[in-house]
């Protein structure tokens, strides 16, 4: 009977010796293997692995796939025009190095979100130090951006990438937010009236523009009309020279014509004396002299 105690008892000691020198690590994580004294530490991958029991040789499992961190209270940053503002950032992270993240936390790897927080107020402190108001709420993910870029930098020590930084909130405290909100509207207002000013000054500009080249349009359509009333003032001189060449008494006759005509208005009254060389073609057609009269010399 004792010989069955004493063969169970030892075959439980085995087992639980075997069970704490086998284990696997699956594909979601990395394991460092760390022996009792100076020894280095050792990387080993997914699969079966054998270790020494423990305190021989420990094994520490770190999660390597993208992580997030949420930060449950928001934190104050102050921008470039000294402005309190409130933001929740979020980070995604990964470790890379878990030799290296073991190392500088001592073994505490449970630390890291904490450090991380560190860093990130740090670096979105610096982020929002350098831009205004108003471009930290336009410009939300470049200051983000800038802050992973720090971040990931900063972590590098600790063998960890910071994948990203989103902020999920950004705000005003309450004790200032009217006075904020005030400032952004005058601010808005004034970009407005520089804005209408400049449409002003543009409408004017090409108002004047507009009246220039009127004035130009019409001076030139001037220019052009005189040219061609020259040309028909031209021609019809020709015209009535070469007519006058061809039969000189229809010439004076339609020319005495449009004479009477531009003179005499229907309801005029006139006093003349008929023998008055202008009526010689009212008296005859071919502009004969008057019958009492002496003939008015007159060039051919």
């Amino acid at each position: 009977m004792n010989k069955i105690i004493a063969l169970v008892v030892a075959v439980v000691i085995v087992l639980f010796a075997a069970s704490s020198m086998v284990f696997v690590v699956d594909q979601r994580h990395m394991a460092v293997l760390s022996s009792h004294g100076d020894e280095a530490p050792s990387l080993l991958g997914p699969g079966l692995h054998v270790k020494l029991p423990p305190p021989l040789q420990t094994v520490t499992l770190v999660d390597n796939r993208i992580q997030s961190l949420d930060a449950p209270d928001e934190d104050r940053y102050v921008t470039s025009d000294k402005i309190d503002l409130l933001a929740n950032p979020v980070l995604k992270y990964r470790v890379t190095d878990p030799l290296k993240l073991l190392a500088e936390t001592r073994g505490d790897a449970q630390s890291l979100p904490d450090r991380l927080a560190l860093l990130s107020r740090s670096a979105l402190g610096d982020a929002f130090a350098k831009v205004t108001l108003s471009d930290a709420l336009a410009r939300q993910q470049a200051v983000a951006d800038e802050a992973r870029a720090a971040m990931d930098k900063a972590a590098a020590s600790l063998g960890v990438s910071v994948v990203d930084v989103q902020l999920t909130r950004v705000d005003f405290p309450a004790s200032m937010a009217d006075s904020v909100y005030k400032r952004m509207i005058a601010a808005r207002q004034q970009v407005a009236a520089d804005e209408r000013a400049k449409g002003t000054a543009e409408a004017d500009r090409i108002k004047e523009d507009a009246v220039g080249q009127q004035q130009a349009i019409l001076a030139d359509g001037y220019r052009q009309a005189q040219t061609i009333k020259g040309e028909g003032d031209a021609k019809a001189a020709q015209i009535a020279a070469d007519a006058y060449g061809s039969d000189p008494q229809f010439y004076q006759f339609y020319q005495s014509m449009q004479a009477y005509k531009n003179t005499f208005k229907p309801g005029d009254v006139i006093v003349v004396d008929p023998s008055n060389e202008f009526f010689r073609f009212m008296r005859s057609p071919t502009g004969g002299a008057a019958p009492d009269a002496p003939a008015v010399p007159r060039k051919p």
